[in-house]
């Protein structure tokens, strides 16, 4: 079906989305186009101060090959950043998805209960969140203060013990980046029709059948843009130790802009990897979803 510019339904969505991110587009090209740029070519360079300001002595791949062959601090702290990662954005999901359908449901206050959700997305970021961080604000008490490692070492393998109170000890900041997630997958529930739910009943289907069945089917979008924020986030968050090794350290301690231009170009090229591998696997999903599958 066409309109009367000859567009189809899906060209009027592209149009539409486009539209949407226009002003994003037109403020990328104005303020971020060129520093991305000049980081480029900060990277193939040794920068140094002088009287003129950053003279630059071209040196080709020396930086790139300095961060995998010389730098004994680089590749470490990206392991550390990509397994928190993988563990962390799974627990986010699950526990968003979870708290959505919680909250979606007809209880009394569940606005307040959404705003509480939401309110350490204001609060805990940025130089808030390294200074609680700093204080043991998202270390649960009773893994340190109830000897529960002690206790529990006799019944489970030491190294399993080991992961599981980590990623027991990270539930808070799970909680604390949940807020926009959560927000996401309650804004795709309430976009799907009760009527579907009332004629999976009277077909007999229980509510686990009417979960995998209606409910995750339609809200796979809203899955897959919250998998896409939530490895953003967790690449770009304020306790970031890559970050804070190419910003603080190289940048504004050595001055080595050159060296730090390198690494966060290989950051960036890890990062739209990772995201990649996420649209080639929500892919199949997301055209079944809607309709072209």
């Amino acid at each position: 079906m066409k309109n009367k510019l000859g567009l189809s339904m899906r060209g009027r969505h592209i149009l539409e989305g486009y539209s949407f991110i226009s002003l994003w587009i037109a403020g990328f090209l104005l303020f971020m186009a060129y520093p991305l740029g000049r980081s480029l070519y900060f990277s193939f360079n040794n920068m140094e101060n002088s009287k003129n300001g950053l003279q630059a002595t071209y040196v080709g791949m020396l930086n790139y090959r300095t961060a995998f062959s010389t730098d004994i601090d680089f590749l470490p702290l990206l392991k550390t950043t990509m397994t928190t990662m993988l563990t962390q954005v799974p627990l986010i999901l699950i526990f968003a998805m979870f708290s959505a359908l919680l909250l979606n449901g007809k209880i009394k206050g569940r606005t307040i209960f959404r705003g509480i959700f939401f309110l350490p997305v204001i609060i805990a970021s940025g130089a808030v969140l390294k200074e609680l961080l700093q204080q043991g604000a998202a270390q649960l008490p009773i893994f340190s203060q109830g000897d529960l490692e002690e206790k529990l070492s006799g019944l489970i393998p030491g190294n399993v013990l080991e992961q599981l109170l980590d990623y027991a000890d990270s539930l808070t900041l799970v909680m604390w980046d949940s807020g926009v997630q959560i927000l996401i997958f309650i804004a795709g529930l309430q976009t799907i029709s009760p009527q579907l739910y009332e004629a999976a009943k009277m077909d007999g289907a229980t509510k686990w059948e009417s979960f995998w069945k209606i409910t995750f089917p339609m809200i796979t979008p809203m899955l897959f843009v919250n998998t896409l924020y939530s490895i953003v986030n967790m690449f770009t968050k304020a306790d970031n130790k890559v970050m804070d090794y190419i910003v603080t350290q190289q940048v504004f301690q050595k001055n080595n802009f050159g060296y730090a231009s390198a690494l966060g170009w290989i950051y960036f090229c890890l990062i739209a990897l990772v995201l990649a591998i996420v649209f080639v696997i929500f892919r199949r999903s997301l055209s079944a979803t809607e309709g072209r599958g």
